[in-house]
Formats: C-alpha cells, structure tokens, sequence
C-alpha cells in the first residue's frame, strides 16, 4: 500500500495560504496529517477590496461556512456583475452580469431571438433582458428563489469584500482544526540531493519546519516554485500589456452599489469595489504609456469619496509559471500567475488550483500523471480567462490614446479570433472544455462592445418579426417588475449581514 503525507507546509498567508489551509483542514484530520502554514506578519500582502464571481459560493459551502456570517466578518457586499464604462466607445457603458439573458426558446439561444428584434428595431440593449443587470441598475437585490418557474430563480450573485478580513476569518477556521500557524520568514529552502524534492524550510529565527508536499503561496515573491525550483513565467505583455496597479480606498459617497464598476482610462482602468465599511478603489495602467505621477492623478480624480490614505503600487507581469506544480511543490496564488482583476478572477484561479489538487489528491510518491493532469488543467484554465480578459481591450473602437491604438490593433491568440469570428458570422457562442465564462458572459461583452453578428439563426430569422418582439418584451416587462420589488441592497443588507463597526 503507498504511502501517505503526513506533513504539508503552506508557505504564505493571504487569501490563497488561508483558502488552501482551509480547504484541506476540512478534509483531513489532525491526527492523519500534520497541515503547518509559515507566514511572516512582517511581509505585507497585496490585500485590496476584493471583487469575486459566483463561485465562491461553492467554496465558501463545502467549508460549511454560514453566508451572513461570512459578509459580516469580511464587510461583504452582493455583487450581481461588473459596469463597464468606455471600453468599446468612450461614453458607452453596459453591464457584464452573472446570470443567462432572458430564457432560452425551442433549444435556441435567447439572444438569436433578441437580435431578430433587435434588427427589427427593438430599441432595448441586452442587459434589460438580464434580471441581474436589472436589479443592479435599480440597485436592489434579493437571494434568488428556489422554484425554477420564480423570475427570481434567474438572480445569480457574488460578493465584494476585505480580502484581509477573508484570510482573518479564513485563519481563524483553519487553526479550529487543526492547522498549526507558524511565524516567521523563510531564510533558506533545502532539496533532496537526489529527487530535488523540498524538504525543510529554515526560517529567520533558526527554526526548520520539514514537510513533504509544499504549497508555494508566497505571492510574487514565487519562494519556492521560482527562487528554489527556477521555473519561470510565461509572458503575456503583448496581449495585456498593463503592468501596474495603484491601490487606495476612499469613504463611501451615495448609495451601496450591487456591482463593481470598471471605467476604461488613457492606458488602462479603474476599478471601484464597494464593501461595507468603504469603497476601495485601485487603477490598472501601463507604465509604457502613462507615468506614476500620472497615473496617481487619475486615479484620485476617479474616486467618488475622500481618500482613506495614500495610493500604494503594485508592480506586476501578467502570465504564469510554465509549470504550477513541480517536484513536490504546488503554486497557489499570486506565485502561480497572475491575470488582472478586470473579470475578478483572482479567487477563482486560486480557488480551482485548490480544488483541482483535491481532486487529484496523490499518494506520497506523486506520480507524474498526477502532476501532468494538474498542470494541463490549470494552463487551460488561465489561457481562456486571458482570452476573455483579452477580448475586452481588442473589442474596442477607441482611437483616442497611443494606449487604445495598441490594444485594438495588436495580434490575438488563434483561439479568441475563432470566437469573435464565430459571433461576428452569425452571433454563436460556445463553451469549451468546462471554462469559467459561458455563452451568456461572451454575449454581453461582445454586444457590450459593439461586436454586432452579420445575421441572427436562420431558424429565428423566419419567425415572424412582431411574434418574437411579444415574447422577449414579455421577459422584459417580468425582470423589471420583479426588480421593483426587491429592496434596495442596503436594506437587504442591513437585514441579513450587517457588519459591526471596527
């Protein structure tokens, strides 16, 4: 009978030390395998107000977490998708929200029968099919019904938060069972002479701390899969070229909003995250084509309230390492690679990175098929998140900064141009192997952006043109009546998970 782990070290805190430590926790017991987390409070993390997808909710429910308990820990706010501001033409704004556009019709997708009335001169964008986008425009919210014959079944949400207060809360889980927190840095990682395998870290203070698996969560830094193991990024500057971030949060200014907004820039964007106790705000830009001091500028003109101190960068490359687990090392995090929050991504790679090593959960010899399969997957995962992040900064019309020339001129990857031809043909959207973003995601970005299809579905064509236009504008007049009745998002929220003041 193979062996099995008895010793698992997580190098790191954050959101992905804290997320892996109690992902495993949950699963394995104390006395089985010995789960220690190094971290150094001296080392700060990049922990700015944190904007997530859906998915976290799964996560959050396998750990048997409570929902109200978890908002009011981290300040958490609903989140029902992302405002786009002047990204396709500058003054245009649509809404990416979770959640299908309307129902779909005899196996045919919702938006071929929008389009058909669309051409037919249906004034109504996408969005206004969408009870989510709805919702979130008349900032309301409501938990979605059960019943799938409810409107209300159609309402999908996440959530923004304190990414702090989440690895605090986060911790506080691990350590009730049983994960051991050790402080300290790391001065020195020793290998075996033969595997290469880690097998002990030296932290400052003389302490060694031995493991067989290595969770490598140590943020850009990359401790051990880069500094100890050299693997190295792989480069995707020439489709994203953003390459700084500049963080601050500011008080809040009106009402909570359900929604993060992401406003297009000279030589990037600008993100605004509202959580419960403030709003934090940050601006992605590429230093090729904008300074600092710029940069800075833009970003304090942006913020709707008073700043709560000073703007702090973020240095960045976006991509990931060739390899996310190597010898008997995993990156989790930041050290694995990084996509820009432009979809709020973040979480989720960290997120599938956790749960597909849980699938995979290898004995202590970790066969190479093990290993192969994990890194296959997760490459896969963070090519079609860049492709989407991608088709957000090609897909524009903008011609008015050096910046936007680039983007919209630059070369794609083969596998995002076969998309936008596809849609373009006659507005067809799939979903391969599992990808996060599904049909109704490409839709609103595509149409969001102005990339209109030459021609709707043959078989919609040929209904009768006011028949259709019936039966959507139904769907319309149903999403705008039940938003009118929800309560606003901060009386929902005042209700169900109001936070304690600090």
């Amino acid at each position: 009978m193979a062996a099995s782990f008895k010793n698992i070290v997580i190098v790191g805190g954050g959101s992905a030390g804290w997320m892996t430590a109690a992902a495993l926790s949950s699963l394995l017991k104390p006395k089985d395998v010995s789960i220690t987390l190094v971290e150094s409070d001296q080392i700060g993390t990049v922990g700015v107000g944190e904007a997530t997808i859906p998915d976290i909710i799964n996560f959050n429910r396998i750990l048997g977490i409570r929902e109200a308990d978890f908002m009011r820990a981290t300040n958490a706010t609903f989140k029902l998708g992302i405002e786009f501001a002047d990204w396709g033409r500058k003054g245009d704004t649509y809404i990416h929200p979770f959640g299908a556009h309307g129902v779909d019709m005899q196996g045919i997708d919702f938006h071929q029968y929008w389009l058909h009335s669309h051409n037919g001169g249906n004034p109504h964008p996408i969005q206004d099919y969408s009870l989510c986008a709805v919702a979130a425009k008349r900032n309301k919210f409501i938990l979605p019904e059960q019943d799938p014959r409810s409107v209300l079944s159609h309402i999908r949400y996440a959530y923004h938060f304190d990414a702090t207060l989440y690895a605090r809360f986060l911790r506080q889980y691990a350590e009730e069972r049983g994960v051991r927190r050790i402080e300290g840095k790391v001065d020195e990682v020793l290998q075996d002479g033969e595997s290469g395998n880690v097998t002990t870290l030296t932290l400052d203070n003389g302490q060694q701390v031995e493991g067989e698996l290595f969770f490598d969560c140590s943020g850009f830094r990359s401790l051990l899969l880069e500094k100890t193991l050299g693997v190295q990024m792989i480069d995707w500057r020439h489709w994203l070229p953003c390459d700084t971030a500049l963080a601050v949060a500011c008080e809040h200014a009106g009402p909570l909003l359900p929604y993060t907004r992401s406003t297009a820039k000279d030589a990037g964007w600008q993100w605004r995250i509202p959580t419960q106790a403030r709003t934090g705000n940050g601006h992605i830009y590429c230093s090729e084509y904008m300074s600092e001091d710029e940069a800075t500028s833009v970003l304090l003109d942006g913020l709707d309230g008073t700043p709560l101190g000073a703007p702090r960068p973020i240095r960045f490359m976006t991509g990931h390492r060739k390899d996310f687990w190597v010898k008997n090392c995993i990156a989790i995090g930041l050290s694995a690679g990084f996509l820009e929050p432009l979809e709020s991504t973040s979480i989720y790679l960290i997120q599938e990175g956790i749960s597909r090593f849980i699938s995979l959960f290898p004995d202590a010899s970790i066969p190479d098929v093990i290993r192969d399969e994990y890194n296959r997957f997760m490459r896969t995962e963070f090519e079609q998140v860049r492709d989407f992040i991608i088709l957000h900064y090609y897909a524009t019309e903008r011609d008015d900064t050096p910046f936007w020339n680039y983007c919209r001129t630059m070369s794609i990857p083969e596998t995002l141009q076969r998309k936008i031809d596809l849609f373009r043909e006659g507005g067809r959207a799939f979903r391969y192997e599992e990808e996060l973003f599904g049909r109704a995601s490409w839709v609103a970005v595509f149409l969001g952006q102005n990339i209109m299809p030459k021609r709707c579905d043959p078989i919609v064509a040929n209904l009768p043109l006011a028949d259709v236009t019936r039966s959507v504008e139904s769907m319309r007049s149903g999403m705008e009546s039940a938003a009118k009745q929800m309560p606003s998002h901060e009386e929902f929220i005042r209700r169900y998970c109001a936070a304690v003041p600090a």
